[in-house]
């Protein structure tokens, strides 16, 4: 190992001393990866069932001030429609959350996953996408009509495009944003879990699972495709 790598060991070592110095905020966030991936779909359960349950910010103000220790991380989409909270039915504390529209990987959403894994301990990451994805489709549109749009969001479209050339030449049932959709999450979990130096690290010792879910608009079920 180098000398800067050594260096940046140490320095994530000393920011993970100082998130841990006390117990958790919250202990029953300590889990393992696939215990981690079954609450997540047991909120997702409630969620849907309508039979969610009660929240109280009060009991968990003042534990939450002094840090926090979130169960899983999500990548999710920018779109209004799609909140983790929500959809899985937990409070603040329990989901660290990045956004981007698209739910892709950049590099400031790399460093915030690997935050969350390395320093936080959160064993869980998942990729949600959702149904009737705007900037899937955008992408779609580009691909078949060569359609251009204005300003940053073409940068988005350009990022999302290999999931999309991907499953075009893929046969699939259903049409090619759905096709896309899926795709795009799977090669964002692939990306993730392949990530250096971090999060192949603990993936491959087994202290994080990465996973990839597609959130349905329709009914607020999440279906694991990844």
């Amino acid at each position: 190992m180098g000398a800067m790598g050594a260096l940046s060991l140490l320095g994530l070592s000393a920011m993970a001393g100082c998130a841990h110095a006390k117990l958790p905020p919250k202990p029953g966030n300590v889990l393992s990866p696939d215990q981690a991936m079954k609450r997540l779909m047991d909120g997702n359960k409630r969620y849907i069932s309508g039979k969610t349950q009660s929240r109280s910010f009060d009991s968990t103000r003042e534990a939450l001030a002094g840090g926090q220790n979130p169960y899983a991380s999500i990548l999710s989409c920018a779109d209004s429609r799609v909140s983790p909270e929500l959809c899985f039915d937990e409070e603040r504390g329990d989901l660290f959350v990045t956004r981007v529209a698209g739910n892709y990987v950049t590099n400031d959403i790399l460093a915030s996953l690997e935050y969350g894994a390395a320093v936080l301990n959160s064993p869980l990451i998942m990729v949600l996408g959702h149904t009737s994805c705007g900037a899937v489709g955008a992408t779609v549109s580009a691909l078949e009509k060569q359609a251009e749009f204005p300003g940053h969001i073409q940068s988005i479209v350009t990022a999302l495009m290999p999931a999309v050339r991907a499953a075009a030449a893929q046969s699939h049932d259903g049409t090619l944003v759905h096709a896309a959709t899926v795709q795009n999450i799977k090669q964002n979990v692939k990306q993730l879990q392949e990530a250096t130096p971090i999060l192949s690290r603990m993936a491959q010792e087994g202290k994080i699972k990465v996973i990839g879910g597609l959130y349905h608009l329709d009914t607020g079920m999440v279906e694991l495709v990844a």
